[in-house]
């Protein structure tokens, strides 16, 4: 997957400004089940946000969004409080719902 250059990054903040999370990090942080879910959530949505309950620190946060960056093969376009998004491109051309704009402004 090629990286996201910064107006994308921003084209896809906008997109899930209004969104609610669709997946969960509690105690167990990082498990298959985590992994699973968010894969799923990927499939379906293309831009998924991820709520952070039990991980507080942002050091944690941080490694835990990278992990999922690495196993899942997303990108993650930002991390704000306790929530972070997460993108990654729908290569099914019937399923994609978002169109990311080519060049910036």
């Amino acid at each position: 997957m090629q990286r996201l250059q910064g107006f994308q990054k921003r084209f896809l903040r906008g997109l899930a400004h209004g969104r609610k999370p669709v997946v969960f990090v509690g105690q167990k942080g990082l498990s298959p089940s985590l992994l699973n879910a968010m894969n799923d959530a990927l499939d379906r949505h293309e831009l998924v946000k991820v709520k952070f309950i039990e991980f507080k620190e942002k050091e944690k946060k941080m490694a835990i969004a990278e992990q999922i960056e690495q196993t899942i093969l997303c990108e993650m376009v930002a991390m704000v409080g306790h929530m972070a998004t997460f993108y990654r491109w729908q290569p099914d051309p019937e399923k994609r719902k978002i169109d990311l704009p080519a060049k910036g402004k």
